[in-house]
């Protein structure tokens, strides 16, 4: 039996009660509509209902906020460079750069975009444990292997990032500095050559653990997976929201 509940998993809210594959089936549909919606109505209160989700959820705020930095540090890229490229009318001047309106609203667009996508995949999949989410990955034909993948990513991330950890202080204490010269390149190279070496002999290392722990191609889960009338009453409710953002999407309120 696998369980490695962590973090925003233990809890005992409705959005934690929620069937895994109700939780699946929302933030895929969700992901899908956002990632292809431009209306900013339609953006804006999908960002309020994946807000709504993570209050309800009664998660953290301030690890929520710290996983949402992350994300909007590479937006913030996009901010500095879209609005002065984007081609369009001058909403001001910047010294020698225009900043476009047609560029302002693009950038918006993919901020509010990202923040939605991240809240809802924090507020429904992180609040499942792993071995609930595997089980009804299966339930929905998601391939086996994918499933692996899936679990064997979130198992070994962390395992990763210490080793990569471990290889740079070595490098610090033997007196690297990171500067802009075809040494410190080859470093980094060598830094992450290395990490595919120790990482590919872990792996090898695990596999065996498993065979020798009687691994045959299959994890077997303890838990049973059901569909409540609670579960039915909330999942007809986020389809209805889901068409109702879908209408603002193609209806008239299109920005």
């Amino acid at each position: 039996m696998i369980d490695l509940n962590q973090g925003f998993a233990q809890g005992s809210s409705w959005v934690h009660q929620l069937d895994p594959r109700v939780k699946i089936m929302t933030i895929f549909l969700l992901a899908v509509i956002l990632a292809v919606g431009e209306s900013i109505i339609m953006l804006l209160q999908a960002l309020a209902f994946t807000t709504y989700l993570v209050l309800a959820a009664k998660l953290e705020l301030k690890k929520v906020l710290k996983r949402l930095v992350v994300v909007n540090f590479f937006i913030l890229g996009i901010w500095v460079f879209v609005p002065a490229t984007y081609p369009g009318d001058a909403l001001m001047q910047v010294g020698p750069l225009s900043i476009s309106t047609a560029g302002v609203i693009y950038a918006t667009k993919i901020t509010l975009r990202s923040n939605a996508i991240m809240l809802g995949i924090i507020a429904l999949l992180s609040t499942s444990t792993v071995s609930s989410l595997m089980q009804a990955m299966r339930w929905l034909y998601v391939p086996e292997k994918i499933v692996y993948l899936f679990f064997f990513v979130y198992r070994y991330v962390h395992v990763i990032w210490k080793e990569f950890n471990r290889l740079y202080d070595s490098m610090l204490m033997r007196g690297f500095k990171a500067e802009t010269n075809l040494h410190c390149y080859k470093s980094y190279a060598y830094l992450i050559g290395m990490l595919l070496v120790r990482s590919y002999e872990r792996s090898t290392r695990v596999y065996e653990a498993m065979l020798c722990r009687g691994f045959r191609g299959e994890f077997h889960n303890l838990d049973d997976l059901s569909f409540s009338n609670q579960d039915l009453k909330i999942f007809s409710g986020i389809l209805v929201f889901i068409s109702w953002i879908i209408i603002l999407e193609r209806g008239v309120f299109l920005i």
